[in-house]
């Protein structure tokens, strides 16, 4: 049987789920969306959290045997029969089960898009002589961090757009006083975005330094800093590295985060 959720409700909380926590953090934003479609199980060992226009995150509890595994995800198909789905975001496993049945009920199939390692940062390690100093964002660097915005999305997913198109987010972010940036000689030469908090963790994003200033130690300063924020504030740093770029992995890795499991991003077509 399933029943809706809420940001506060106790599935968030189980021991099941948060040992996959750092995987599955997008959830936790999802659950606080009231326009959501956000379902569970009764016994708290299914989540299904989708919003409007997104990949739905499917999570299941890793001490649930295949054979009941396969039974909830047909359940949970047959009790969304009017909806369409763009893809599914879970670990590979749980991704492929999803695909599999979705596939035998539309005849999409699926296709991996990105594979991403999920990290957390149970304590830092602050990179040694790296010129510069942290500041966070405000509006005078609008103009550059549009810039970079545009170049972090053509570098992440091949996508070439003008930096103008990003001013309205770049003014979000700033806005926010959560983005920050490290500055040298007067230049911004790396940024990083605190994107959301959840109850335990504090999930990083739109990491990006320009390639003329990378190899210098700057992404690493930049979010070691940030981590070091978040840490004094009781939350445990995490953020999606992608697998297929291991300079940015051993980055975070450098200092300080570790692994805690794959998280696939699956599309249908």
């Amino acid at each position: 049987m399933f029943v809706s959720f809420g940001p506060d409700d106790s599935v968030l909380h189980s021991k099941a789920f948060m040992q996959e926590e750092a995987e599955y953090n997008l959830i936790h934003l999802i659950a606080g969306n009231k326009e959501a479609l956000r379902i569970k199980t009764v016994e708290d060992d299914l989540i299904f959290a989708h919003a409007a226009g997104f990949n739905p995150w499917l999570w299941i509890s890793a001490e649930m045997d295949a054979g009941k595994r396969n039974s909830l995800v047909q359940q949970l198909l047959e009790s969304l029969p009017d909806r369409e789905f763009p893809g599914v975001t879970g670990t590979p496993e749980t991704g492929r089960l999803f695909a599999e049945a979705y596939s035998r009920r539309t005849g999409k199939q699926a296709r991996v898009h990105m594979l991403m390692e999920a990290y957390h940062c149970p304590q830092v390690q602050n990179p040694h002589n790296v010129s510069g100093r942290l500041v966070q964002a405000d509006e005078s660097y609008i103009p550059v961090i549009a810039e970079y915005l545009a170049r972090f999305v053509e570098d992440v997913f091949g996508t070439e757009s003008a930096p103008e198109n990003f001013l309205g987010h770049a003014k979000e972010v700033t806005d926010s006083g959560k983005l920050r940036l490290w500055i040298d000689q007067g230049r911004a030469v790396s940024m990083a975005n605190l994107a959301h908090q959840s109850f335990r963790h504090g999930r990083i994003n739109e990491v990006f330094t320009p390639h003329e200033f990378r190899k210098q130690g700057y992404a690493s300063a930049v979010v070691a800093e940030l981590c070091a924020e978040l840490l004094n504030s009781g939350l445990t740093p995490m953020l999606y590295a992608d697998a297929a770029n291991p300079d940015s992995n051993k980055v975070y890795q450098s200092i300080g985060f570790k692994r805690t499991g794959s998280i696939a991003d699956l599309r249908f077509h």
